[in-house]
């Protein structure tokens, strides 16, 4: 049998990278792999990143949106199975339970719930604080019967943070005595995922001389066994490197992902010095393969000159155990924490009432406040399809969306009000009254609001018009769409349905002239050279206020201070290179230097 715990950082973007769920969980090759930080909300949940044919998923998501918090944080289980509703494989869990303080039910099979028997020693902790160290979403145990499994992502608190410091105690010390109860009632218990604890000096790659002299790191040494158990002198034996520093480069990390065991082995005689991970753990090691950066990569430094390139995927590696000797247990089913009868991943059986309810149809805005169509080309692209539509159909579907002062009877048309062509009455002709106010002068627009502006339109003005509502159409966009343009001269709306022929001799003249001013603007193959010598000059401009470090006398990387305080929001430079040890000539020479124009503080 085979556990792998693995700190994947989005299991959704993780999900895209491999392509599929199942591909990144075939990649793994384990009977129960255990994710933390998956940074998933429960309304986000999907079948296509919670469930696959052979596993079974069970998942914790964040309840709480203190600082932020919303789909922060977030584990999940995966069990490889053949049968999932009657099985006697260990992989399947006879019973689950999201946290580990008590408060919330333990499911089993057939549907069925209990709370957990009664811990000792959180008589101090009132009911309130317990639902808080599970509302992060940072646990998720499975009894396999032969051992109950915790699948633990730990808090991260910084150095100057009391309240998460206090937070993080606390979470520890309630997980100790759910661990000590457990092993009392003469269970074993294997403990696995991302702690945030590097309990030895050998365990990080910066570690001072008083970093032994912590507390919690010497409790948590002695608590259980620790994955180094196998290879007790390994050294760099790392699992986590920063995200923003380059140090896989260097194998410059921590070693916070473990897996812990202890507890009776499953041999019925007593002898002594059997535990179960002498007799039952067969091999434990790290997934290197799993490393973002490789041999053979080029050089982080080399790299950010070329472009910005960021690693995909985890900050994390993998950290499996192999497990022998491990026999099959009683038949059971699947626990119904699992997603599989999780309504917000299938959700809810419909009733039969709500077959035969009438439905109403759906409202498009032009303003783009409900409408798939991005951008502010929303109105130019609805209306066009509304202003066409032949004056003959005068017996329109159910399905037909009939918006204010287009389609109406010459007796109930009244502004802001959405009316249906009766069958009994002729369709009325098509009168648009909306006025453009004002011709406007505006930058190239986006094709949509998420896509990013190029330099090119940064060097070219083009004319349109606003409406009342400040939407802003283009000359080529309105003609396209057939819709009434306002006469400059006279400041008059000109209609379709009223004055067509003038519409059309309007927009013949706009058409002669925008073939005149064609003519007098530069080519497109003159314009992209504008552009290019532009850019080429602000990349000259940039590479000469941007300093060399004193180590490599290469140019540096400029960040800005995003933690809170009083440099919050100001630019610095540092070494380009990867972090390292400090004798590698290689690694980062520890450069810094404040950037002359200090950005200022984001409110």
């Amino acid at each position: 049998m085979k556990i792998v715990t693995y700190n994947v950082n989005g299991l959704r973007p993780h999900v895209s990278q491999f392509r599929s769920l199942r591909k990144l969980l075939d990649s793994l090759d384990a009977d129960v792999i255990c994710f933390q930080e998956t940074k998933l909300a429960r309304q986000e949940m999907s079948t296509d990143v919670v469930q696959v044919e052979g596993y079974e998923s069970f998942f914790s998501c964040t309840r709480t949106s203190d600082k932020g918090r919303t789909g922060y944080s977030g584990v999940a289980t995966f069990c490889r199975v053949k049968s999932a509703f009657f099985s006697g494989e260990v992989a399947l869990p006879i019973s689950a339970e999201e946290g580990f303080t008590g408060v919330l039910k333990i499911s089993s099979g057939f549907g069925k719930s209990e709370y957990p028997a009664t811990i000792e020693g959180l008589d101090d902790f009132s009911t309130a604080e317990l639902r808080k160290i599970d509302g992060e979403g940072r646990c998720i145990i499975t009894d396999h019967e032969h051992f109950v499994l915790f699948n633990v992502y730990g808090p991260r608190a910084e150095c100057d943070d009391t309240e998460r410091i206090q937070f993080k105690l606390k979470f520890f010390n309630i997980l100790k005595k759910r661990w000590e109860s457990l092993l009392g009632q003469g269970r074993r218990i294997i403990v696995v995922g991302d702690l945030n604890i590097a309990p030895s000096a050998i365990d990080c790659c910066d570690a001072g001389p008083d970093f032994e002299k912590n507390e919690f790191r010497t409790w948590f040494k002695s608590l259980l066994v620790r994955n180094g158990e196998k290879h007790p002198e390994r050294r760099e034996a790392y699992t986590c490197w920063p995200t923003n520093s380059g140090a896989e480069e260097f194998n410059f990390g921590t070693r916070i992902d473990h897996i812990l065991s202890a507890g009776p082995c499953l041999h019925k005689e007593e002898n002594k010095g059997h535990s179960f991970v002498t007799c039952h753990v067969k091999e434990c090691d790290i997934l290197r393969q799993f490393k973002r950066w490789k041999p053979g990569n080029t050089p982080r430094h080399k790299e950010i000159k070329a472009r910005n390139v960021k690693l995909a995927g985890s900050d994390h590696v993998p950290v499996y155990m192999s497990l022998m000797e491990i026999p099959n247990i009683q038949q059971h089913n699947t626990p119904s924490l699992s997603t599989r009868y999780c309504p917000q991943v299938y959700g809810c059986q419909q009733t039969l009432v709500s077959m035969f309810a009438r439905r109403q149809p759906e409202e498009i805005s032009l303003s783009g406040g409900s409408s798939s169509i991005p951008g502010d080309r929303v109105g130019v692209q609805v209306f066009s399809q509304l202003i066409k539509r032949p004056h003959h159909a005068c017996h329109p579907s159910s399905s037909d969306l009939i918006h204010e002062g287009v389609f109406c009877t010459s007796d109930d048309c009244s502004e802001g009000s959405y009316k249906e062509s009766s069958s009994d009455s002729p369709c009325s002709e098509i009168v648009h009254t909306k006025s453009f106010s004002s011709v406007v002068y505006r930058k190239n627009a986006r094709q949509s609001q998420w896509s990013q502006l190029s330099l090119k339109s940064f060097f070219q003005k083009t004319v349109g018009v606003s409406d009342d509502s400040n939407n802003v159409y283009s000359e080529k966009e309105l003609i396209q769409a057939d819709i009434s343009i306002p006469c400059c001269e006279s400041n008059e709306t000109l209609t379709k349905g009223g004055e067509h022929d003038a519409a059309k001799e309007w927009q013949s003249k706009q058409n002669t002239s925008m073939q005149e001013d064609d003519t007098s603007q530069p080519s497109e193959k003159d314009r992209n050279s504008v552009a290019l010598v532009e850019w080429q000059r602000i990349q000259q401009l940039m590479q000469t206020s941007i300093p060399l470090c004193k180590g490599h006398k290469e140019p540096c990387v400029s960040r800005v201070v995003k933690k809170s305080g009083p440099n919050l929001g100001h630019r610095f430079y540092v070494c380009a290179r990867a972090e390292g040890p400090a004798l590698n000539p290689e690694a980062n020479c520890g450069f810094f230097k404040w950037a002359t124009a200090k950005s200022k503080n984001k409110r």
